[in-house]
């Protein structure tokens, strides 16, 4: 049959609690991360391009002081890997930007020698003046020094062990050229002292500390803001729930009062009729206890509803023999299909279920009302089935069917499918009933129809526990 649709948890009320679970840290975690590889490379770009600028102006302090093929081959170092920066840059745009947190953490691991050569190649550049040049360019030199390991500090912190990783090559650079150059000046002729060397070392200090502090308010903030985008969309969708309950309350009330209207007022026209015509009595009395009936199941109905929906129904688990439960619903729905000239059949296979009798009949009860309502001719076929998931129970008929587009709403409360034969005397609460007590005791109904056709409608028992069953009927409040 074409058109199928299941419903596992149907019964979940319609006006139950949308809002997600609280955030946990192990949700939040890969997405802070992520993002603060992101900004990480957003501000790559400007650390490298102040770097770059920075560099013909060490070239130009030493120039005339320091042999030209120096120079250049300092220069063209950091030129070269100024453009490898640039390229880094631009794969990383086009292909790992989106990806999550562990894959742009392993392209920043692959190619975090770009960051280790930039270091180096300003570390180095102590070698270019360090008393090598007049004292006020070497002073010059050292501040721009500083200024390319301190400029791409805000940065770097966002991924530790990238910053670890270029201020200690920096440094470690840096003091290596240093002894280099004492060396070649035999440890004389200095225009500073000794002393001086602590500087580049209490700055080595200063820089990791600072980007621990950097890292720590940068994480701080993007977990804040993680929590704010969950909180912001849990609102979100409590406030689509509580516009959805709205909206279903009104309908509720309309549906509710449109179809109590007709049998109430038919009961007012044959008072009337009564009192005006009392030698009819005997004609008038059948349409008042019909009219009567109608209001009364409309109330039956209702009160199930609320009754479920606020979670005081009791349930009462026990072993249910289902081909005698197939039995009685045989014995009170026989007569009703025969009535309308259709064939009623049953066709039973032994097997017992754990859960409550009156709740599983009252399920069972109204898809069969269903079936027989909506089928005109033909008949309605109630049979059990054993399948590998458990003993299904199963509803066939005949009748008008269900297209596919509305299969999944026939559930909802006074839903009705328009231009349908059949639905203008009904409530359209039946399977709205069916719905919840599925959800309650785990017993998914699935259905399947075809236009013009019939539906057959099946319902999955599985054993049932009192205490889940009686939690998921409380949960369902909302």
């Amino acid at each position: 049959m074409k058109g199928y649709t299941s419903f596992g948890n149907l019964g979940t009320s319609s006006f139950a609690n949308l809002a997600p679970a609280p955030a946990s840290a192990d949700e939040a975690e890969p997405w802070v991360r992520g993002e603060l590889i992101r900004s990480l490379m957003r501000a790559s770009r400007g650390s490298y391009i102040f770097s770059a600028a920075l560099m013909p102006a060490v070239v130009g302090l030493a120039w005339g002081h320091v042999p030209m093929w120096q120079l250049m081959l300092w220069l063209a170092l950091g030129a070269t890997i100024t453009i490898g920066r640039m390229v880094f840059e631009r794969v990383y745009t086009r292909r790992y930007a989106g990806r999550d947190a562990s894959a742009q953490e392993s392209f920043i691991h692959r190619y975090r020698h770009l960051w280790s050569a930039s270091a180096f190649t300003w570390g180095v550049s102590v070698l270019l003046f360090f008393e090598r040049v007049p004292l006020m360019n070497q002073f010059m030199s050292w501040l721009i020094v500083a200024g390319a390991a301190t400029f791409p500090l805000n940065s770097l912190a966002l991924h530790p062990p990238l910053l670890k990783r270029y201020v200690n090559t920096l440094f470690a650079a840096m003091m290596v050229s240093v002894f280099l150059r004492l060396v070649q000046l035999d440890f004389a002729q200095l225009h500073f002292n000794y002393g001086f060397l602590l500087l580049p070392m209490f700055h080595w200090w200063l820089l990791l500390r600072a980007g621990r502090r950097i890292h720590e308010t940068a994480r701080n903030s993007f977990e804040l803001l993680f929590h704010n985008h969950i909180l912001i969309n849990s609102l979100t969708q409590q406030r689509q729930a509580a516009v959805s309950a709205v909206a279903m309350k009104n309908r509720f009330l309309a549906s509710a009062a449109h179809d109590m209207r007709q049998p109430v007022l038919a009961l007012s026209l044959y008072a009337d009729w009564l009192r005006n015509e009392p030698e009819l009595v005997q004609e008038i009395a059948p349409k008042i206890v019909r009219a009567t009936h109608a209001v009364n199941a409309l109330f039956d109905s209702l009160f199930d509803l609320a009754r479920i929906d606020s979670g005081q129904v009791r349930l009462h688990i026990e072993r249910v023999d289902v081909a005698q439960l197939l039995h009685d619903l045989e014995l009170q729905y026989r007569p009703v299909a025969e009535a309308k000239g259709l064939r009623f059949k049953v066709h039973v296979t032994p097997g017992s279920v754990l859960t409550d009798p009156i709740r599983i009949r009252r399920m069972l009860g109204n898809l069969l009302s269903n079936a027989i309502k909506y089928t005109a001719e033909g008949g309605v076929l109630l049979c059990t089935r054993q399948t590998h998931a458990g003993l299904r129970v199963e509803i066939w008929d005949t009748g008008i069917g269900i297209a596919r587009e509305h299969l999944r709403d026939v559930f909802l409360e006074f839903y009705k499918v328009a231009d349908h034969a059949g639905t203008s005397d009904g409530f359209g609460l039946g399977l709205a009933i069916v719905a919840r007590l599925s959800h309650a005791l785990g017993h998914p109904v699935s259905v399947r129809s075809r236009l013009g056709k019939g539906s057959v409608f099946r319902v999955l028992l599985h054993d049932a526990d009192e205490a889940q069953a009686q939690t998921r009927i409380s949960g369902a409040v909302g």
